[in-house]
């Protein structure tokens, strides 16, 4: 049956299991890597505040980086928990319109932000004497805004988009979350056909970014290849391997969660792979920059 979006007032979330015992195992998991995230980024966040040596572009930037992850994480956690506590599985209209709006806008900005942090790193390594022109206070600024913008948005535009379309699936989304590809599939079939020119659109920017991300990295490299002293390519590599493994983390997942074929979606796959790229890389990212980096440490 045709049912109108407007009389919709609210979706039902996937469960994680159905028996008492594990909803609280997936209760505290959860809580785990969220006490974790809340952590890790909190530090990063604090130490770069407050230590004035840490005022350079690369910090100013992982300080971005550590936001969006604390609110990425903060989007789609603590709403699963609370549903594994109370043992529910509903979620409002305006909340899973929420959701969508601000999981897409600070995936996409942070995104975009390290694409910008690639064009840190190779300036720092491949353009050393105009790095204080090229990455000037303002100039840092002015891209970190950016970022942010970008996202809102993206987000706007697939939001927009998404809950526009009239729905004729039922309302219960395969996903712990409300995701927009879960969100399509309860669509009436003939009418995503917008939100499927959306992720195009979109694809081809973050194809744009990933290309400028590998070309400034393929520069880098060679540059780094190319200094005489052993001590200056291990600094360098040190400086640039957190953000390309960073990078590698976030990509990979995004992907396989956008474009593995049909024919491999599970409900338990999807959620896995969901978990893999919007739970795990908040929580790892604060330990992928600090591991490494004595200036944090």
């Amino acid at each position: 049956q045709m049912s109108n979006s407007s009389s919709i007032t609210h979706f039902l979330l996937l469960e994680f299991t159905d028996t008492q015992q594990l909803q609280l195992l997936h209760f505290w998991l959860f809580l785990a890597i969220y006490l974790a995230a809340l952590l890790g980024n909190g530090l990063i966040i604090t130490i770069i505040a407050c230590d004035h040596h840490l005022h350079t572009p690369m910090y100013f930037f992982l300080l971005n980086l550590s936001l969006l992850d604390l609110g990425a994480i903060s989007t789609t956690v603590p709403k699963s928990m609370a549903n594994s506590l109370w043992h529910t599985r509903t979620i409002s209209y305006a909340g899973c319109a929420a959701q969508v709006f601000f999981f897409v806008f600070l995936v996409a900005a942070e995104f975009y932000l390290l694409t910008v942090m690639s064009y840190d790193r190779y300036v720092a390594i491949c353009k050393p004497l105009h790095y204080g022109t090229l990455l000037s206070t303002r100039a840092c600024v002015h891209m970190a805004t950016a970022a942010w913008a970008s996202g809102v948005l993206t987000a706007l535009m697939h939001t927009a988009t998404t809950f526009s379309l009239p729905l004729c699936q039922g309302t219960a989304v395969d996903q712990f979350f409300c995701e927009i590809p879960q969100l399509l599939k309860l669509s009436c079939s003939s009418s995503y056909v917008r939100e499927v020119g959306m992720l195009g659109f979109s694809l081809s920017v973050v194809s744009l970014c990933f290309v400028f991300i590998v070309v400034s990295y393929v520069q880098v490299f060679s540059a780094v290849l190319r200094m005489p002293s052993e001590q200056g390519r291990h600094k360098a590599f040190a400086t640039c391997l957190p953000h390309l493994v960073v990078v590698s983390l976030f990509v990979s997942t995004a992907i396989f969660a956008d474009l593995k074929p049909s024919s491999m979606s599970s409900p338990s796959l999807d959620l896995v792979v969901s978990v893999l790229y919007s739970v795990v890389p908040p929580a790892v990212n604060p330990l992928i920059y600090s591991l490494r980096n004595k200036e944090l440490k």
